[in-house]
């Protein structure tokens, strides 16, 4: 894997320092209709297991590969299909205007450094990793989550890199993606009781990193062995690579970070099954999912509070810029948590 380098943050905002773990290793599971992508190869025509003929086309280095036109609706109607690569949908443009006040900040020089350290092109080529598995490219019949899911993600992603910077109104929801680590920690999170398997390393703290922080050894190891990265010997390289600091935050997305428990990515577009524990606890497919798995009763469960509300602004401000009509994201207690229990 080919990553983009640049120069570690050093200044850090503190985070919910929520608790998880994927102990178990990734289940993530590709999309069979789905553009991958994959080292560049000659030219040529490849078919998927169940016989739909698959086009390569080539952008840069990384190869995609996309269902012919004419299969298109029908692999839709027959089972769950992904689209075209992020990028098709989610342009530079938007991105900056999402972001637009983080490099330009009243604020002194020695609170934000690297402003502009988690880009635009480091993200999409780290969408790029997980398209495989539908990320920001998924169809569910002939409704395509892709746009959604992508400011449903960034929203999280806004909250937890905020800028802190006092501003109001609109201005104040492009103030975020300055950090990508936690601010001052004095907490090392490393878990004895996972020192066979991921035993922590001398001097090492595993406190929050990342575009969607991750935290605790345990989890920098599944990351680690999942994006073929040494996180548990070497977390920093989170904070120096800023491709690198948004996989980790995709694979948290998409990856189930309690045991018994979906990912955000599936409960967003509705590929789990629910339980009776779920029906009871209230919590249906939607964005408000996203944060009861995400953040548990640290947010959820407690009205409309303030945390979760900033979040959802977020959501509904990034829908806007990127042209999606805000009546597609459901009645309240889709786009909300407020009503829903925690633990599965």
């Amino acid at each position: 894997m080919e990553f983009k380098w640049s120069v570690p943050l050093i200044i850090l905002v503190l985070v919910n320092c929520d608790l998880y773990s994927n102990i178990g290793g990734s289940i993530l599971k590709e999309c069979p209709y789905c553009n991958t992508y994959e080292p560049s190869q000659p030219e040529s025509r490849i078919y998927s297991s169940e016989g739909s003929e698959l086009v390569r086309i080539s952008v840069g280095v990384i190869v995609y590969f996309a269902l012919k036109p004419n299969q298109q609706s029908k692999a839709a109607e027959t089972r769950r299909c992904c689209g075209g690569p992020v990028s098709d949908h989610f342009q530079s443009d938007q991105f900056e205007k999402m972001f637009s006040n983080r490099s330009s900040l009243e604020v002194e020089d020695h609170e934000i450094e690297n402003k502009g350290f988690l880009d635009y092109q480091s993200f999409i080529t780290a969408s790029a990793y997980y398209q495989r598995y539908g990320f920001g490219t998924t169809y569910i019949n002939e409704d395509f989550f892709g746009t959604k899911e992508v400011a449903a993600f960034l929203a999280h992603v806004a909250t937890k890199t905020s800028c802190g910077n006092k501003v109001v109104a609109r201005e104040q929801l492009s103030r975020d993606l300055c950090y990508n680590k936690e601010k001052n920690s004095n907490l090392s999170y490393c878990d004895e009781r996972y020192k066979n398997a991921y035993p922590c390393a001398p001097g090492v703290a595993y406190y929050g990193r990342g575009a969607l922080p991750i935290y605790w050894n345990y989890n920098y190891g599944e990351a680690g062995k999942d994006l073929k990265v040494d996180l548990l010997n070497h977390p920093e390289y989170i904070e120096q690579n800023a491709t690198l600091a948004f996989q980790v935050a995709i694979w948290r997305w998409m990856t189930p970070i309690k045991e018994h428990q979906p990912s955000a990515h599936d409960v967003f577009i509705g590929t789990w099954t629910h339980t009776k524990n779920d029906n009871l606890a209230k919590r249906v497919s939607g964005f408000g999912a996203t944060m009861s798995v995400l953040y548990g009763d640290l947010i959820c469960g407690h009205g409309d509070n303030e945390s979760m509300k900033n979040i959802i602004s977020h959501y509904l401000y990034y829908l806007d810029l990127m042209g999606v009509g805000r009546e597609e994201v459901g009645p309240h207690e889709v786009l909300s948590c407020a009503k829903q229990v925690m633990h599965l």
